[in-house]
């Protein structure tokens, strides 16, 4: 009966969230609401966390405004934002879960708040359920209660159709499991996962399974990584036949955590992205305050990856603004 009473919730759930703008794929394309969506989209990792956008409505609402005018209408957000690295807001239980499969229900409301506001813009949230920066954590859990989180996670989230599941950042354990439990829960949830480091491009058999494919392309130790990414993106496209996300392209900043070692131009970016678009593909730009703590000079003091405040990804972002000027 307990269980009756849970599937008629979610049944009325997914009802009321009928008005919700729904994400899927047609071939190589993006579509929302069965329209051509040009997917594009930012690294905002701490999204769930920062207090600015996480918890301030009225706040997030004139954020989101001001990302769409830049172009950007994907949110890449991360589940686990609990590693030890010294990243903007992260911290021990800044998690959707914790270490014995259970949600925490106050970062699961914000995710939930974000995801009804995103559908109002138009916007598409790209949450990874666990991430190779919280390896440890992951691994503490044990098979039995990560399987428990994707379930659960996968149960509460069915009504929000403006969401796709990135089961890993930069790793591959237990993906075509995790997968799997997604999909007997809510078969139509859009899954990719980003399989390893850069230019690790993913195995056939995962690649196969996934709805559409987010590598971590080739970086700047091979020189000109804006011809090298777009063919690493040109070959996943003719042999899987389904679209693919430049997810973390090359970037400016810290040459912490595979940033580069050598000094950068944003039209290093902004060659590799309108090479990408023009083969087919999509990005997620990639803002280097991720590798930095509160203390740097380039972060925002928002927490939010502003695209106006670092003059380099102001750049960037001025051609994220324009991609139907160049794409027609």
């Amino acid at each position: 009966m307990v269980k009756f009473y849970f599937l008629l919730g979610i049944f009325l759930l997914a009802i009321s969230a009928n008005g919700q703008s729904k994400l899927s794929v047609e071939g190589t394309r993006f579509l929302l609401d069965d329209q051509p969506f040009p997917f594009t989209g930012v690294s905002f990792f701490n999204a769930i966390y920062n207090s600015e956008f996480g918890k301030d409505r009225d706040k997030r609402l004139l954020w989101m405004d001001k990302f769409k005018s830049y172009g950007i209408n994907v949110f890449r957000i991360w589940a686990q934002w609990d590693n030890t690295r010294g990243f903007v807001d992260a911290c021990p239980t800044c998690s959707l879960y914790d270490l014995e499969g259970n949600l925490r229900s106050e970062h699961m409301e914000v995710l939930q708040n974000i995801l009804t506001d995103a559908a109002e813009k138009d916007i598409v949230i790209e949450l990874a359920l666990f991430s190779f920066e919280s390896l440890a954590n992951y691994k503490s859990m044990g098979n039995q209660h990560a399987d428990m989180v994707v379930k659960k996670i996968t149960e509460a989230l069915i009504p929000y159709r403006n969401l796709s599941f990135q089961i890993w950042n930069e790793y591959s354990e237990r993906v075509l499991d995790y997968a799997e439990i997604v999909r007997s829960v809510d078969p139509n949830r859009l899954i990719t996962n980003a399989p390893g480091f850069a230019g690790r491009l993913g195995a056939p058999e995962q690649n196969n399974v996934m709805n559409y494919l987010s590598p971590h392309t080739t970086r700047q130790w091979v020189g000109r990584h804006w011809e090298v990414a777009p063919r690493e993106i040109d070959y996943l496209l003719y042999r899987y036949k389904k679209p693919v996300v430049d997810d973390e392209p090359a970037r400016n900043g810290t040459s912490h955590f595979g940033g580069p070692n050598a000094p950068t131009s944003p039209f290093d970016q902004i060659a590799q992205i309108l090479a990408v678009w023009q083969i087919g593909g999509y990005v997620v730009y990639h803002h280097d305050m991720f590798q930095l703590g509160n203390d740097a000079s380039t972060i925002p003091p928002s927490g939010v990856p502003d695209p106006e405040f670092n003059p380099y990804h102001h750049t960037v972002f001025r051609l994220l603004a324009d991609r139907e000027r160049y794409m027609h």
